[in-house]
């Protein structure tokens, strides 16, 4: 199982805070835009006398509640094709465990997100990559490159849209190749949505919008980053392939049920107003723009401007990302602060890349941002191996 570079460092920012120093963490997408106060009232004043179990497939309210929210983005499903599971990362483990075999293999652009390294060997499942490039704000790779990296074993994609960690957002034009890779092979597409709402150019296109390949279709879904609610833990798998819907309730029945007091936040979230999203879009576009300026404006850095999520992707003048992230957090600080990045090379499939790569979570404020890249600047005039 692979470290995570977004927590691997955890303890040397814990020991550099004990030392007084300021980290202002880059590294994590934890939002702290507040969790909507309608929600969390709807969890403190639930009136039930025995906390249950739910329905193995998430309470059927609830499930309801959520074909409303997906027919608002033009995802047309009912509660039955719906699983609610425990956070994203379920969902996931769900899809590759229902289906794949061990042994079996999954394309995946890299970089990606880390935990799809950890979710395929819990699953006995291997990942291929094909590697994007930060030159063309990694872009979807060449559909000749999946066609390279196609074997027998080869069961699905997996794609990120907007992408964690690169902040690339999918074209509509570019799901059509991907559809157009899956039914020529015969091939499952599994979506992670979990950005869905954080769009800043461009609108989305959600694998489920793709006609023709209903059966292939498997998104990974989540209220985490949408509400701000990473601590409920709660997720969905989304399908219309009614065998995978059996195949996975089967391991849902297993865990026996989803998270039972975020279920009820999450319906009251549908609930929002549709303006909802407009203040908080408006406030990470702000820190988006904030941060690549800044960061282009370091000598030696470049920053691609990610069209989605909360994270941006930067290669530095340095000779190991892993080495630097550490010694920001040790050896390093200005004006009793530093900053926490996470090393890129955690992201990539293939040894040896991302080692001149950070990921950055622009989840703070435009001041701490600020803060954060005076610290980064200084950091790479004094590191030693600079480059």
């Amino acid at each position: 199982m692979p470290a995570s570079p977004i927590r691997k460092l955890v303890p040397y920012a814990e020991a550099a805070k004990k030392k007084g120093v300021k980290v202002y963490h880059l590294n994590i997408g934890q939002p702290d835009i507040e969790t909507p106060k309608q929600c969390l009232d709807a969890v403190r004043n639930a009136d039930f006398k025995v906390l249950e179990y739910s329905h193995s497939a998430g309470n059927e309210s609830y499930r309801k509640k959520l074909t409303q929210y997906y027919k608002k983005v033009g995802i047309n499903v009912t509660a039955e094709q719906i699983i609610i599971t425990t956070g994203g990362s379920e969902a996931i483990i769900f899809g590759f465990m229902a289906c794949m075999d061990a042994g079996d293999e999954v394309i995946i652009p890299e970089p990606f997100y880390a935990n799809y390294n950890g979710f395929a060997v819990e699953a006995g499942v291997i990942v291929k990559p094909i590697k994007s490039s930060i030159e063309d704000g990694f872009a979807l790779p060449p559909i000749e490159e999946f066609e390279k990296a196609i074997t027998p074993k080869t069961k699905g994609i997996v794609i990120c849209n907007p992408n964690n960690p690169t902040g690339y957002l999918y074209s509509a034009a570019e799901m059509e190749v991907l559809k157009q890779i899956i039914l020529k092979h015969n091939l499952y597409l599994f979506a992670d949505e979990a950005y869905r709402e954080f769009c800043y150019e461009g609108t989305h296109t959600s694998a489920m919008h793709l006609t023709g390949v209903d059966d292939n279709i498997v998104m990974m879904d989540t209220i985490s980053k949408r509400y701000s609610a990473c601590g409920g833990r709660i997720g969905a798998f989304v399908t219309k392939n009614t065998a995978l819907l059996g195949a996975a309730m089967k391991l849902g029945q297993a865990r026996l049920s989803p998270p039972s007091f975020a279920q009820i936040l999450g319906e009251a979230a549908v609930d929002l107003p549709d303006d909802y999203f407009d203040i908080t879009k408006a406030e990470y576009k702000l820190r988006r723009d904030t941060i690549v300026k800044r960061l282009n404006n370091i000598p030696g850095v470049f920053c691609p401007n990610p069209g989605g999520a909360f994270y941006a992707m930067a290669k530095l003048p340095i000779d190991d990302s892993d080495k630097f992230c550490q010694w920001l957090l040790e050896d390093f600080s200005y004006n009793n602060q530093t900053v926490m990045l996470a090393p890129a090379t955690g992201f990539y499939g293939t040894p040896g890349l991302g080692k001149q790569e950070v990921r950055l979570a622009y989840v703070l404020n435009v001041t701490a941002i600020n803060a954060a890249m005076d610290c980064l600047e200084k950091a790479l005039e004094e590191y030693p191996g600079r480059v």
